[in-house]
């Protein structure tokens, strides 16, 4: 008898990983990281905005990322957020720590295959 588990890796530590990477891709609003993330491979289903601007804040107090408001022509100002050099080099750790990973991961896949071939 087979159970249907719903197993996932826990996509809510890799968060910072990826708001890193997408602002090192470019500088974005929360809203902007938010769409970015869901229209991404990173994450399985929908982020919580919440938790993504919980981040970008924590981030921010420990100067991984640095924020400042901009006002537009039409609607409230929003925080711009760009990347420091904290932040990339925190994204080079988290890089090679989930090439670590996924290689624990490939050895894992592979010996199942093996048995059960």
């Amino acid at each position: 008898m087979t159970n249907n588990i719903n197993i996932s890796l826990p996509s809510d530590r890799l968060i910072e990983a990826q708001l890193l990477l997408l602002l090192q891709l470019k500088p974005s609003h929360g809203y902007e990281l938010i769409q970015r993330l869901n229209d991404s491979d990173f994450t399985l289903g929908e982020v919580d905005p919440a938790t993504v601007y919980r981040h970008l804040r924590r981030m921010d107090k420990d100067e991984l990322v640095k924020s400042h408001w901009e006002t537009g022509p039409s609607g409230p100002g929003r925080r711009l957020y760009t990347i420091t050099n904290n932040g990339e080099a925190l994204l080079g750790q988290w890089t090679e720590s989930i090439r670590h990973q996924k290689e624990k991961l490939e050895k894992f896949i592979k010996i199942y295959e093996q048995y059960n071939s």
